[in-house]
Parts: C-alpha cells; structure tokens; sequence
C-alpha cells in the first residue's frame, strides 16, 4: 500500500472543530498523519475526531484549548509530546472577527481579543512547538493561516487585517531564524471562504459581491480547497519553501 505524503508525522490543527481546520486537518488524516485538533470547545471537536477516526482509523485526537491562554497552550503540546508524540508539523488556524465595522470605532476590549487569539495566540504556539523541535534536534514545519485582508487595506474588518498582516510578517521572520534548526514557516492567505467566521459576508449577496465580482473565478471557496496546499507545506515536498505567503483567493489580488 502506498504511504501517503505526511506518514508517520504528528501535527497539531488549531481552530480544527469546523471550517479550514477541521479540513486540513481531514485531509492530513488522509495523508498518513497523526492529528491533535484543538478549539474551544471539546464538543464540536469531538464530533470532527470522530468521523475523522471512522475514515482513518487511530488517526485524530481531540483537545480543548483556548489560544489566548499561554497555560492551556503549553498543556496542549507537552500533552500531544507525551501522548502522541513529537508534533513536527503545526497549522496555526485558529482565528476570531469579533468585531466588523469601521476601524475608527473599534472598542480596546474586542481590540485585544482579535489579537490575542490571532496573533498572540499563534506566536505562543508556534514558539512552543519550535522549542521542542529544536531540542528533539528534529525538522518541523509551522504553517500559519492569515487571509487576503492581511494583505491589502480591509474596510469593515481592520483589526482582523491587522492581525493577519502581523502574522504574515511574524511567518517571515520565524523562517529566517528557525532555518538554521530546518524549521520551516509559511502561511496560506486565503480569500472568502465559506466558513462560520465569514457568515457576516457569505450571508450577505451584497457584502459577498465585494469579493466576488473582483475575484478572477467569481466565487468563493470551500475549506477543502484550502487543504491541499496545508498537506504540501507540512510535506517533505516542501522541503525547499520557507518564508513564503501563498495566496489561495480565486484571483482577487490579482484583478
């Protein structure tokens, strides 16, 4: 039988209990790899492990784990070391938009809740994974998701643009000094995507229109086209990509 392309690698799937998460982290299962999906809340996890398991067997794990917590972070990975193994690949999905409206009236609270689930919270995990793969002495790959909106201006959700265009800067520096200990570090900027997070603009003909009409392909996506481009970063087809952004948006950056 042919193995698939991440046999035998542990990974861990932030935000994995729907959307983008829970497919890459399908589609890894998929591939030969073990998976720790983590979010919130256990219940809608439970139910992604679950069918994930019934396809692949022994394949996933559920773990609750709130990203903005630096405890519950550091308990999620010393337990996937202990219970699972040494996490090699980490896909830093987990993301909150709290807030859509104009920048200028943004309130402080939901200000610091944008980033620290978006940016803090990835930063954290990604330093925690580095500093056991380093010390395994062992490659590994960090795969961050950010979004289109971190990479142009992003009227009505400013905060949350923010914080993606700070993870795509913070993928570019991690990459330059983790190289050395062959960590790698890439992001996937997706455009609209169905998912929960954007039902404020899929639910809308008007707000989904913003990107559509300007997007090459005139639609927007579903999670699962997200995930090829996850399993070829955490790959060993990868192996030579490092520091980079990929744009996964139906063409709308380029139009």
């Amino acid at each position: 039988m042919e193995k698939g392309r991440l046999e035998g690698k542990v990974c861990i799937v932030t935000g994995g209990s729907r959307g983008i998460g829970a497919a890459i982290a399908t589609a890894f299962a998929r591939e030969g790899a073990r998976v720790v999906i983590a979010s919130r809340k256990l219940e809608g996890l439970a139910q992604v492990a679950e069918a994930i398991n019934a396809e692949v067997p022994g394949s996933a794990w559920a773990r609750a784990c709130h990203v903005g917590k630096l405890e519950q972070l550091q308990e999620l990975v010393s337990w996937t070391v202990g219970e699972v193994g040494l996490p090699q690949v980490l896909v830093n999905n987990a993301g909150t938009n709290p807030y859509f409206g104009p920048l200028m009236g943004v309130s402080d609270s939901l200000w610091d809740k944008t980033f620290e689930v978006n940016l803090k919270g990835a930063f954290w995990a990604s330093r925690l994974v580095a500093d056991k793969l380093v010390s395994a002495r062992a490659a590994g790959s960090i795969l961050s998701i950010a979004s289109v909106v971190g990479m142009r201006a992003a009227p009505m959700q400013g905060v949350y643009g923010m914080t993606k265009a700070a993870l795509i800067s913070m993928t570019q520096t991690l990459a330059v000094e983790l190289a050395a200990a062959n960590i790698r570090c890439n992001a996937i900027a997706p455009g609209l995507v169905d998912t929960r997070l954007s039902k404020m603009l899929t639910g809308s003909a008007e707000l989904t229109r913003m990107f559509t009409d300007k997007s090459a392909l005139k639609r927007y996506a579903q999670p699962e086209e997200i995930a090829g481009m996850a399993v070829y970063l955490a790959s060993d087809e990868s192996s030579y990509v490092t520091g980079q952004t990929f744009c996964l948006d139906g063409g709308y950056t380029i139009t």
